[in-house]
């Protein structure tokens, strides 16, 4: 054999070796092990700014699992969706994670106008687990003790029954005794106005209008006139940062008072900026509160990394860390990744008796040795200790914040107990 086909065939051979390597590795990768979870976010649309820090959230709890080794010897994938803020194209993606993909959980959405749709048209049919980080209107509840949800369905926040109660006391704590309500005109809105009025006109307050207004409209000058009418002293406005910003401005310009009462979803930067700060150093709101534990300490430390920035006390983002974590650690519990097995095992990752686990890999392969060999955990979240109810539901604390300096700042918190009492007493 010549010098030059000697040289050929140690490149063909060669050639050879180095295909066959990377068919191993190739095959090595297409026999990994991983378990898909769906999740339907509002990526963009008037809730945007949620879902985006929402869907970064629960890839980091994922991403903590699969660092402290995984479930089920496997790695947690997210197929995640955009249902742009609205409940028709949120139905069609769960529908392809459901009926396509197969997944037994979906994550989301995050406001209760894309949440419902997918529950009563998707995972509730199917018997697929749904975990909602930010839907907060009561008629999930009231599907849960009506049968319709058959179990599978949870969420990481507390109802708008109990924060439009603490809005209300908070809103006469401020010396907020006479206010026009504007709210977006969906399920969430109309609820949280409704607990709210019940309240506040209990308490002394006075509402000198509602006007409910629909999403995405390029003026609201009509409903703030409207709005306007009876002489408010303040505004409470029930809406999403986008619509929301439009609605205060035009407030402002028409001469309404600068003082404002705003829900949980205008805890948000980018409402502040768009309305301009100097107009809101009389705004006050309401959000389902935290109790802070390790899992706090660990999230607020690392979302900002992992999220490219986002803060970690964006709307939803704390509480979708705690779904992702949950359904991951339920999974584990199950010992299988069906549907019916995860909903009986989520109750038993927040196990009073169970010893406490906190966010993060090192806490996550402690949760899962505890599992494995058969001990109950009980996992604190980045927004407490909480416990489900047989609908699914959680109580918790709400946070008193305020704008000051173009910034949100906490000013106090208001317990479940506390207002469960407020509740007894305007009952009577």
């Amino acid at each position: 054999m010549t010098v030059k086909r000697m040289a050929q065939a140690l490149a063909l051979s060669a050639a050879g070796t180095t295909l066959l390597a990377l068919s191993a590795i190739g095959t090595a990768r297409a026999a990994a092990c991983e378990i898909e979870i769906g999740m339907v976010m509002e990526l963009t649309g008037p809730a945007g700014q949620y879902g985006q820090a929402g869907a970064k959230s629960v890839e980091m709890a994922f991403r903590d699992l699969n660092e402290a080794g995984g479930v089920l010897g496997c790695d947690l994938v997210a197929d995640t969706r955009d249902s742009q803020s609205q409940g028709t194209v949120a139905v069609d993606q769960a529908n392809q994670l459901v009926n396509v993909k197969k997944v037994p959980v979906v994550i989301g959405g995050i406001i209760s106008s894309v949440s419902l749709p997918i529950l009563t048209s998707v995972t509730a049919p199917a018997g697929v687990v749904q975990v909602s980080p930010a839907s907060s209107s009561p008629t999930l509840t009231a599907m849960g003790r009506e049968g319709k949800t058959g179990g599978f369905f949870f969420r990481t926040i507390t109802s708008d029954a109990l924060q439009g109660t603490a809005a209300a006391k908070y809103a006469m704590d401020q010396g907020l005794t006479k206010l026009a309500i504007i709210n977006v005109n969906n399920d969430f809105g109309v609820n949280m106005v409704k607990e709210f009025s019940a309240a506040y006109e209990a308490l002394g307050g006075t509402i000198t209008s509602t006007t409910p207004y629909n999403e995405r409209q390029a003026s609201y000058q009509s409903e703030v006139t409207a709005a306007l009418e009876g002489d408010p002293e303040a505004l409470y406005l029930v809406s999403y940062p986008v619509d929301g910003a439009t609605i205060a401005r035009a407030w402002i310009s028409q001469g309404g008072p600068q003082k404002f009462l705003l829900n949980d979803g205008m805890n948000s930067t980018d409402f502040i900026e768009a309305v301009g700060a100097k107009y809101l150093a009389g705004a006050y709101g309401t959000s389902s509160g935290t109790t802070e534990t390790a899992s706090t300490k660990y999230f607020y430390d690392n979302y900002g990394a992992m999220s490219g920035g986002i803060d970690p006390s964006a709307p939803a983002a704390d509480r979708s860390y705690d779904a992702g974590a949950i359904v991951g650690l339920a999974i584990a519990k199950a010992g299988e990744a069906k549907a019916a097995a995860i909903r009986d095992a989520i109750p038993a990752i927040v196990d009073p008796a169970g010893e406490p686990i906190y966010a993060g890999p090192e806490e996550f392969k402690k949760a899962l040795e505890l599992i494995e060999s058969g001990r109950p955990i009980k996992y604190e979240g980045v927004i407490g200790p909480v416990e489900f109810d047989r609908y699914g539901d959680i109580s918790g604390p709400f946070r008193l914040w305020k704008i000051e300096d173009g910034a949100v700042t906490t000013v106090g918190q208001m317990t479940a107990e506390e207002v469960a009492a407020i509740k007894a007493e305007i009952a009577r």
